[in-house]
């Protein structure tokens, strides 16, 4: 992409690493250029303007100077801090899942705005609504579906028949719910209850604003759960390590699973 010797975007920050003696490498999701990585010179000195403007999550107005290999990052101005993101574990657990999902989903400079949209709204969900496994599956299907893999919770995706109110099978392969006749189509598929197509459909259809006062069980949201990562894991072709990371926790400490 050819730019200008200076170009300006709104972004947030996916990845930030150390970069020689006092420098940070981003890898940021802009608005305007899609996926980009930029160096922050001197963001690691403590004097520096750049530190508050270049944590993980946070989203700014950036500019940018072109540089023979990467963006050089000049002038940093605030526009969210989602600062709640990294004040507790599992909210940096859920916005480190978020923003490792985008980045697996994209490539370098190619802009959407709808994903930036959707990233931003969602990282601003997390501080202020309490069911983060409902976050987590609705802005799972909007990123599918802004991706290009959309699954199909409609309609058999072998036979196209219209897909009854009864216990189905999901299959990674073939992108959709298979209805019982066609379970033979994909022998890996797995199986799906009819509540969970139920709210699979609801949170594909609906907007946050309504879904977001859904109060679903315990089993409801692992059967979400397990479904969704299945397919994510058969579309990327491996694990997320925020994921291994979540199970983890959940190991741990039953934390992360809202109450009956």
């Amino acid at each position: 992409m050819v730019r200008e010797r200076t170009f300006r975007s709104e972004a947030i920050v996916l990845r930030r690493t150390d970069f020689g003696e006092a420098d940070r490498l981003l890898t940021l999701y802009t608005r305007d250029f899609g996926k980009i990585k930029a160096v922050a010179k001197g963001a690691r000195k403590p004097q520096s303007r750049k530190t508050g403007h270049v944590e993980q999550f946070m989203r700014s107005n950036f500019l940018f100077a072109t540089g023979r290999d990467l963006a050089i990052l000049t002038q940093a101005e605030m526009v969210e801090p989602y600062t709640a993101l990294r004040d507790d574990l599992i909210l940096t657990t859920y916005a480190a899942y978020l923003v490792e999902l985008l980045d697996r989903f994209t490539v370098e400079e190619d802009k959407h705005s709808g994903l930036y949209q959707l990233l931003a709204d969602a990282l601003g969900w997390l501080t202020n609504h309490d069911d983060v496994l409902l976050i987590a599956r609705f802005y799972e299907l909007r990123l599918l579906g802004l991706a290009g893999f959309r699954p199909q919770l409609f309609h058999c995706v072998a036979c196209g028949e219209a897909i009854e109110e009864q216990d189905q099978f999901f299959s990674g392969e073939l992108g959709g719910v298979l209805c019982p006749e066609c379970r033979d189509k994909d022998r890996r598929a797995m199986p799906v209850t009819a509540v969970a197509i139920k709210v699979l459909r609801y949170l594909q259809t609906r907007p946050w604003n309504t879904v977001h006062a859904l109060r679903l069980k315990r089993t409801v949201h692992t059967e979400l759960e397990n479904v969704m990562h299945f397919y994510i894991t058969y579309v990327l072709e491996r694990n997320l390590k925020s994921v291994e990371f979540l199970h983890r926790l959940r190991r741990e400490a039953a934390l992360l699973l809202p109450p009956e």
